[in-house]
């Protein structure tokens, strides 16, 4: 990895709201170092603190889309259910109302 392609990625990951406080000394270490021109004393240990925080962030943001795209499933579904439950209870109504329409023709007095 070049000089500027880890500048860049200390940059990118700096970027970041990282409450961890090993990625945060990490991250504090080796944007001294490159002002210091000491990159390759942190690079290695700073790579290894990059790839142990993000690939447990990368696994917590995986379970929790899991979770979302589960209950988005459910969701869906009992809008389904609703929908169809709708439907019956429109055609109810409208048989219901064909029935009352009858009585009322058949009790109106004929003229």
């Amino acid at each position: 990895m070049s000089d500027e392609a880890l500048a860049a990625l200390v940059a990118r990951v700096g970027a970041f709201h990282i409450t961890d406080r090993a990625m945060k000394q990490a991250q504090t270490r080796m944007e001294e170092a490159l002002r210091d021109g000491r990159i390759d004393a942190e690079r290695e240990a700073y790579l290894r603190a990059v790839r142990s925080y993000f690939t447990g962030f990368e696994r917590e943001a995986r379970t929790h889309l899991r979770d979302v795209d589960r209950r988005l499933e459910q969701i869906n579904q009992v809008h389904f259910n609703l929908s169809a439950e709708r439907g019956v209870a429109v055609k109810r109504i409208e048989a219901t109302q064909g029935v009352l329409a009858e009585i009322e023709r058949i009790e109106a007095p004929t003229a």
